[in-house]
């Protein structure tokens, strides 16, 4: 039986009930589909975003506090196909006001889980919501984005960078072309389109200000990055 909207519910139940709701869905031809458009890497179950979701908002509302949410993500994270690993990073969004700077450490160690952009770049989002939130009260909460530049992992280097995505005239400009400088001369694809990304949404807000940017520093930068930092600034 359905729980009622926003009943209480163990985290190892959720995931039960999410893999009850999902695996009779499994398409096994979308699967490989999906599965060689991440580079024959990770199984997938072969659900289309909108049907996962609908499946999963099937089950109802349910809210945990912080504790449970992680918990509950990371179980899902556990599972091997990667649309378990999807939902977990919707669950965290829709709790990410609930968490707080002391729980970003967890969520780059779920980036690091077998990882690849379509994972960390949702996780780099529920990042950056709680970074946002919490500047609030910790003005030098994004000095945890400034250990995170340095880590081995460049995925965790790519949460740093994209981070601050969709916070428009609220960045951070002295860490973003900061940190575009200390990855520039990186080689790694990931990270060069990162930068770049970076870039260009800020410009959407600042057009002038990245311009001015690549002009004087596009030597340090892959032409990938400058090209991808200038792709609406050319367009004007």
């Amino acid at each position: 039986m359905k729980k009622p909207a926003g009943a209480a519910l163990a985290p190892a139940d959720y995931v039960t009930r999410v893999q009850a709701a999902l695996t009779p869905l499994a398409d096994a031809g979308r699967a490989q589909q999906m599965r060689a458009y991440l580079r024959e890497q990770f199984p997938f179950l072969g659900l289309q975003s909108p049907v996962r979701r609908a499946a999963v908002a099937g089950l109802g509302a349910v809210h945990f506090d912080a504790a449970g949410a992680l918990q509950a993500a990371s179980l899902l994270w556990q599972l091997p196909e990667r649309e378990y690993r999807y939902t977990a990073v919707d669950l965290l969004a829709r709790h990410a006001r609930g968490l707080t700077l002391q729980h970003i450490p967890e969520l780059l160690s779920l980036a690091q889980c077998e990882p690849w952009w379509e994972t960390v770049d949702g996780l780099a989002g529920v990042v950056g919501e709680v970074l946002l939130a919490g500047r609030k009260t910790k003005p030098d909460a994004q000095a945890l984005m400034d250990e995170a530049l340095q880590h081995a992992s460049l995925w965790v280097r790519r949460i740093a960078m994209i981070h601050q995505l969709g916070w428009r005239l609220q960045t951070d400009t002295t860490r973003l072309y900061g940190y575009a400088l200390a990855l520039g001369q990186e080689e790694d694809f990931f990270i060069r389109k990162a930068i770049g990304w970076a870039l260009r949404d800020y410009a959407r807000w600042d057009p002038k200000g990245v311009t001015q940017f690549v002009a004087r520093h596009g030597a340090a930068l892959s032409a990938l990055t400058v090209r991808e930092a200038t792709r609406r600034l050319n367009a004007l």
